[in-house]
C-alpha cells in the first residue's frame, strides 16, 4: 500500500460497514445522535473512533449551505478561558464541527461590532462568545448565523451569573460545623467582583441560620498577602477555628502565616479555599476547596448553540457547576 493510500481519509461508507449500519445511520449519528438506539449509537461511535473518521465538512457545506465551522470568541486580557475553550471545542468536535478561536480586543461595543461582522460574513454556522458582547445572553440569529453570548462575565471579565453562585459555601460551612467548628472567619476577594460579594453574603447568612459565631469578615483582594495579614491579626484568645478563604491563593497565605504563628493546620485551624488550583493539591496539608467545572461551562454553551443549529431542544443541565472537594486542610475542631 502506498503512503498516499495509507493516509487516505476514511469514508462514511467504511464507517457504516464497520458498524454494520447504513450510511444514512452514520449521517444521522452526526446530525441527531439522540435519535438512535443506544446500541446502534455505541457501534457507530466505536467505528468512528477506530477509523478516526471526521465528516467531510466541505461536501456537507455544498449540500446544506452550512460551513461546518463554529467560531469561539475569547477575551484577550484579565482572564484565561483555556478550560472553557477545552470543553467547548470537545463538544463541537464530537458533533462534527471545526472550531475557530478569535481573541477580540477592546470593550463590549467593539466586540459586538466584530461579532456582528463575522456573523454576517457567512463564514461560520454559529458563534459562541465567552467575552461579553452587547447582546441578550441568549441565542440570536444574525444574517442566518446563530450567536450564543455567555452570561457569565461582565465587561471586565469578572464572574457573574452562574460563576458567581456561592451556594457551595453552605456545604463547606455545614461540613465544618459537623466537625465541631463554631467560630469562623471569612477573608473576602475583591468586593468589586459579584462572586466575592456573593461568598461574603452567603458566609454571613449561613452562620446566622446555623447559629454559628463569626469572628469577622476581613476584606481582601484575592491575594496570598490578604490571607497572611488576616492571620497576623488573629487575637491570642478566642481566635477562629475555621477560616473560609475567598480563593485558593488567599487560603495558601493563611496556611503559610499559620505555620509562622505555630498554628497547626488542621489541628488548630481548618482552612478552605475556592477554585481548586493545581498547587492546592500539592500543599501540605492539601487544600480543601471548591472546584469550578469550567470545561462543563464551555461544553454547555457549545451544546446549546449546536442544538439550536440542528433545531433540537437543548439538553437539560443537571450537573452543578461547583463541587466541594474535602482534603487535609480541614478537620475536627480543636478542644
Amino acid at each position: 500500500m502506498s503512503d498516499t493510500a495509507s493516509h487516505r481519509r476514511p469514508t462514511i461508507m467504511e464507517v457504516a460497514r464497520l458498524a454494520e449500519v447504513s450510511h444514512q445511520t452514520v449521517s444521522r449519528y452526526f446530525r441527531a445522535p439522540d435519535g438512535l438506539k443506544p446500541a446502534t449509537k455505541a457501534r457507530v461511535q466505536a467505528a468512528v473512533e477506530q477509523l478516526n473518521y471526521r465528516p467531510n465538512l466541505v461536501a456537507r457545506s455544498m449540500r446544506t449551505r452550512r460551513t461546518g465551522r463554529i467560531a469561539v470568541v475569547v477575551p484577550t486580557l484579565a482572564y484565561s478561558p483555556a478550560r472553557m475553550l477545552t470543553g467547548a471545542s470537545a463538544a463541537a468536535h464530537a458533533a462534527g464541527y471545526a472550531v475557530e478561536v478569535l481573541a477580540l480586543e477592546g470593550g463590549a461595543a467593539e466586540r459586538t461590532e466584530r461579532v456582528a461582522e463575522l456573523a454576517d460574513s457567512g463564514q461560520v454556522d454559529g458563534i459562541v462568545s465567552f467575552a461579553p458582547v452587547l447582546a441578550s445572553p441568549d441565542l440570536q440569529a444574525s444574517g442566518g448565523t446563530l450567536i450564543f453570548a455567555s452570561a457569565d462575565f461582565d465587561d471586565e471579565m469578572r464572574g457573574i451569573g452562574e460563576l458567581a453562585d456561592a451556594s457551595a459555601l453552605v456545604e463547606v460551612i455545614q461540613g465544618l460545623a459537623a466537625l465541631g467548628h463554631r467560630r469562623f472567619l471569612h477573608i473576602t476577594g475583591d468586593l468589586q467582583f459579584a462572586s466575592a460579594r456573593a461568598r461574603r453574603d452567603t458566609f454571613v447568612r449561613t452562620l446566622d441560620e446555623l447559629g454559628l459565631d463569626s469572628t469577622g469578615v476581613v476584606e481582601g483582594d484575592w491575594s496570598a498577602e490578604a490571607g497572611m495579614a488576616a492571620v497576623r491579626a488573629f487575637p491570642d484568645a478566642d481566635r477562629p477555628t475555621a477560616v473560609v478563604a475567598a480563593n485558593d491563593l488567599v487560603a495558601g497565605g493563611v496556611i503559610r502565616e499559620a505555620l509562622d504563628r505555630e498554628l497547626r493546620v488542621p489541628l488548630d485551624l481548618s482552612v478552605s479555599g475556592w477554585d481548586d488550583q493545581p498547587l492546592g493539591r500539592l500543599l501540605s496539608p492539601a487544600l480543601t476547596t471548591v472546584e469550578i467545572d469550567l470545561e462543563g461551562l464551555g461544553s454547555r454553551a457549545m451544546t446549546r448553540l449546536i442544538s439550536a443549529l440542528r433545531d433540537e431542544p437543548a439538553p437539560l443541565e443537571s450537573e452543578p457547576l461547583h463541587r466541594v472537594i474535602w482534603r487535609e486542610s480541614t478537620g475536627p475542631a480543636p478542644h
